[in-house]
C-alpha cells in the first residue's frame, strides 16, 4: 500500500502564490533552495515538490545538516569505505548513492562546515563523488533541495558561507511566509491537523469552537505552523470533549483573545473638559472672553460650565 502523498494547505493568496511556484519547479533537475522561518514547513514543501515531479518514483533522502557533526555528515552524504575513519567497521552508501535518481534534501544547510561546504560544491560541479576513503568515482544524479532558516546572504557577508556554494545553491529559489503573513491558512491547517490526529488520540469528530477558532485566528503564531499542530495536539490530549473551546488551547493562544488591560489614568470625557476649563482660567487670569475665546464656546457657555464643574 502507498504512502498518501504529501498536502500543502493553501488558503491564503500568499500560499497560494508558494504553490504555484512550488509546481512551476517541481519537475526542473536544477538545484533548489526553500527559505523561511523554523515551523513554516519547508521540509513538508521540499516533500511536496519530490512527488509532484518527474523524480517522484525515485527516493527521497533527507540528511539534517544541524544535528549531525562534520565528520558524520560527510560519512552521511558521501559514504564511506570500510577503515575509513575510527568507527568505520563497515562500508556504507551515502544518502547521494541512496538518493539515485531521486531527491536528496539538505535540511539546514548553513550548518555545514566550511570544509563540507567545499567538498560539496565540488560535486555539484562536477556531479562526481568518493566514498570517504575511496577512490572510484560516482556519479551524482540526485536532484539537491537547500533547506535553511539561515539568511545565506548575510552568511557569506560574514564567511561563515561559501558565495559559490549559495550562487550554486540558489539557481531556483521559494521563500515560504511565516504563518502570520498567511492567515487564512490558520483555520483550514487547523482543521487538517484535527482530521489527521483526532483519530490517533481516540477524538476522530474533534473540531473547534467558535471562541476557540476566534483565538487561533487571532494569535501571531511565533512558532509558525509547527507551534499549531502541537496546539491542538496538546488539546486533543487535554480536552474532556470532542468540541475543543478555548479552555483547551494554550495560554498564550487564549491570551490573544483577551482584551488588553485599560491605562489606569484613563479619565472622562467630563473630567478632560474641567481640567481644560479650570486650566485655560488659570492662565488668563479668570479674564471671562479671554478664557471662551481660547475654548472656541461664549460666555454664556463658559459660565454654566464654571457652574456645573464648580470652577468658581
Amino acid at each position: 500500500m502507498s504512502e498518501p502523498r504529501v498536502e500543502w494547505i493553501a488558503s491564503d493568496p500568499v500560499s497560494q502564490r508558494v504553490i504555484e511556484v512550488a509546481e512551476r519547479v517541481a519537475s526542473a533537475a536544477t538545484n533548489l533552495l526553500i527559505t523561511g522561518e523554523s515551523g513554516t514547513g519547508k521540509d513538508q514543501l521540499a516533500r511536496y515538490i519530490h512527488e509532484r515531479g518527474t523524480r517522484r518514483d525515485a527516493p527521497y533522502q533527507k540528511i539534517d545538516c544541524a544535528s549531525l557533526p562534520p565528520e558524520l555528515v560527510e560519512s552521511e552524504l558521501f559514504g564511506h569505505e570500510r577503515g575509513a575513519f575510527t568507527g568505520a567497521v563497515d562500508a556504507k552508501r551515502g544518502r547521494l548513492e541512496l538518493a539515485g535518481r531521486g531527491t536528496l534534501v539538505l535540511d539546514e544547510v548553513a550548518a555545514l562546515a566550511l570544509a563540507v561546504q567545499a567538498k560539496l560544491l565540488r560535486v555539484l560541479e562536477e556531479h562526481r563523488f568518493e566514498h570517504l576513503g575511496g577512490t572510484e568515482p560516482l556519479r551524482m544524479e540526485a536532484r539537491i533541495i537547500a533547506l535553511t532558516n539561515a539568511n545565506l546572504e548575510r552568511a557569506v557577508a560574514e564567511h561563515r558561507f561559501r558565495e559559490d556554494l549559495f550562487f550554486r545553491l540558489n539557481v531556483l529559489a521559494i521563500e515560504v511566509p511565516p504563518l502570520r503573513d498567511r492567515s487564512g491558512d490558520v483555520l483550514p491547517l487547523a482543521a487538517h491537523f484535527l482530521e489527521r490526529l483526532g483519530p490517533v488520540h481516540g477524538r476522530p469528530e474533534a473540531r473547534l469552537d467558535a471562541e476557540a477558532s476566534a483565538a487561533l485566528a487571532a494569535y501571531g503564531w511565533p512558532g509558525n505552523v509547527r507551534e499549531l499542530k502541537n496546539a491542538l495536539e496538546r488539546a486533543l490530549v487535554f480536552a474532556q470533549h470532542d468540541v475543543l473551546g478555548i479552555a483547551d488551547l494554550p495560554e498564550s493562544v487564549r491570551a490573544a483573545r483577551r482584551p488588553a488591560a485599560l491605562p489606569a489614568n484613563l479619565r472622562s470625557l467630563e473630567q478632560l473638559e474641567k481640567e481644560a476649563i479650570a486650566a485655560t482660567l488659570e492662565a488668563t487670569r479668570y479674564k471671562i472672553s479671554l478664557t471662551a475665546e481660547i475654548l472656541g464656546i461664549s460666555r454664556k457657555t463658559l459660565l454654566e460650565k464654571r457652574k456645573k464643574y464648580g470652577l468658581l
